[in-house]
């Protein structure tokens, strides 16, 4: 039997409503492919359907019918895999064509309108596209900003010479919460539609909102006279110690004053007191306590009034005070003194020991058997009539270069094992300081040298965690410390060794290096490898045990 349809044939057309209806639409009576049909009749060519006679299809000669795939044209023009179960199969039959003799006219109306005839699945989601993102052309991006320079710059000094003007009105509407303003539109509107609709339980609302957002704004405006007096007691702890502040105000004016509510901001939170009536001169006093569980500088201040309405709908302050810090130290552990890195030079500093070498001349003394020949003195042994040696005091150069590294990724534990190295890196700091030995201190975006111990302890509480590149910051404190006897690197289990390596090679080759490892797992103890001396501790107290050791000898 011949195909119905040509494989030239271009004009036979199928029923949108053929495609998307489903087995249970009844058939419709077949029509002239040429007249044209309206809604859900209109027609679609073969063309535009992508469908491929069989005789085109050598994969599918084989079969009783022509398989097309409907979205495999889309699919392969916007680079989309063809998915197994993304197919509809249109049987020969279903396709109109114009047939020979009675079997084309009788089986016109199966092909158009049976749809019931064909066996068809529904496509289970439509394939997602990606857009390409909008780039905006260079040229415009540069016009733009040429503008916004130029109005900036004519813009700018009229701003600051009508200052005086908007500044005090912009304060003013800055005192107004969203709330208020909320309130305020409410009563507006409301009092437009009363207005316009003579509505009258619309300007009872609208009378109640301005009446209360007008009675808010008067209970705020007014100027407290008080002096207020804030401090912390002491400006400096360790972690987990008390302190403790206190705040004073004193009405200074001539009647007495409302209850008055004052903030305080401590750290992250704020602190809040409400006054008591006060007296023309009286004065009271409140007592806060500053949580120190953590590490860190705490901004204390600035102590603030507040005036307002208990409903939050204005709300005007004004600072009193300055802004303070409370310095949170790191925790520390007592060391033994380092009794190391002392390096002899002649620019050194003078220390007590007595030597023979020649370095700082103290005094003479008579010769004793073994002394060195060439430090007698014969002009005074001639004078005295015995043998006078010289006797010289040592001078020592002793340098200790400390760099923490505050990545977390390197520590076992995280955050916590980075405070344990910055605890381990204090107590060396505080030795060293103690010691009379210049101390140079790199830690993150913090760096200090040759200072006292408070300074450097504060160093370590300001000190923030996070990742850092400890090549270039041991560079830093090569740079500082270029007299530097000691270079300690305190990093954790994870950091590469070669890394290590690298980082404290920076240092001259005299300058004893030392890599101190926080690992919770690892076993405490000193090793020596590349050159470098490394000590492993699991918590602080281990600083103690491994630096008795003379591990840095």
């Amino acid at each position: 039997m011949s195909d119905p349809v040509g494989p030239d044939d271009e004009s036979a057309t199928i029923r949108r409503s053929d495609l998307r209806g489903g087995a249970s639409r009844p058939a419709a009576p077949a029509q002239d492919p040429s007249t044209p049909v309206d809604g859900d009749e209109s027609t679609v060519s073969r063309s535009s359907l992508k469908v491929r006679p069989a005789q085109q299809q050598p994969s599918r000669q084989r079969s009783s019918g022509a398989t097309a795939t409907g979205g495999s044209r889309w699919r392969s023009l916007l680079g989309l895999s063809r998915p197994e179960a993304d197919t509809q199969d249109v049987r020969r039959n279903d396709v109109p064509g114009r047939g020979a003799g009675g079997a084309g006219g009788a089986g016109a109306a199966g092909r158009v309108g049976g749809v019931s005839n064909r066996s068809t699945r529904r496509r289970p989601e439509l394939p997602t596209i990606t857009l390409p993102r909008v780039q905006i052309p260079t040229a415009i991006t540069q016009t733009g900003a040429r503008i916004l320079d130029l109005t900036g710059d004519r813009i700018r000094p009229l701003a600051r010479a009508s200052e005086p003007v908007w500044r005090p009105i912009s304060r003013a509407l800055a005192w107004v919460s969203p709330l208020g303003w909320t309130v305020f539109a409410l009563g507006l509107v409301a009092w437009f539609l009363a207005s316009r609709y003579e509505w009258t339980e619309l300007a009872m609302i609208a009378v109640a909102c301005l009446v209360l957002f007008l009675a808010c704004v008067a209970l705020a405006i007014g100027h407290a006279k008080v002096e207020i007096r804030t401090d912390v007691d002491p400006t400096r702890v360790t972690v987990g110690e008390p302190a403790t502040g206190r705040i004073e105000v004193r009405n200074l004016s001539g009647r007495g004053m409302l209850p008055l509510l004052v903030e305080l901001p401590v750290g992250r939170s704020a602190a809040r007191f409400t006054l008591p009536s006060l007296g023309s001169g009286k004065s009271h006093e409140e007592l806060f306590v500053v949580p120190t569980e953590r590490r860190g500088v705490i901004q204390v201040g600035p102590a603030t009034t507040v005036h307002g309405d208990p409903l939050g709908l204005v709300r005007r302050t004004m600072e009193w005070t300055e802004q303070s810090e409370l310095f949170v130290h790191p925790l520390t552990t007592s060391l033994e003194s380092l009794g190391a890195g002392l390096l002899r030079d002649l620019e050194g500093e003078v220390t007590p020991d007595l030597s023979m070498s020649d370095l700082a001349f103290h005094a003479l003394r008579e010769y004793q058997p073994g002394d060195d020949r060439r430090y007698i003195h014969w002009r005074s042994s001639a004078k005295h009539g015995r043998l006078l040696v010289r006797q010289f005091l040592d001078t020592r150069r002793s340098h200790l270069a400390v760099v923490v590294d505050t990545s977390p990724e390197v520590y076992t534990g995280e955050d916590a094992a980075v405070e344990l190295a910055i605890s381990c890196a204090a107590s060396l700091a505080v030795r060293s300081i103690l010691d009379e030995q210049d101390t140079t201190i790199v830690c993150n975006d913090q760096r200090i040298s040759r200072s006292t111990a408070p300074l450097t302890l504060d160093t370590f509480a300001r000190a923030t965690v996070g990742p850092m590149d400890v090549f270039a910051s041991t560079g830093d404190a090569a740079a500082l410390a270029p007299d530097a006897s000691i270079a300690i690197l305190v990093t954790g289990s994870h950091r590469p060794f070669i890394q290590v390596q690298r980082a404290l090679g920076q240092f001259e080759v005299e300058v004893i290096k030392v890599a101190l490892v926080i690992d919770p797992d690892a076993q405490v103890g000193v090793r020596r490898a590349g050159g470098l001396t490394i000590l492993t501790v699991r918590e602080l107290a281990d600083v103690r045990r491994v630096l008795f050791s003379g591990a840095l000898a």
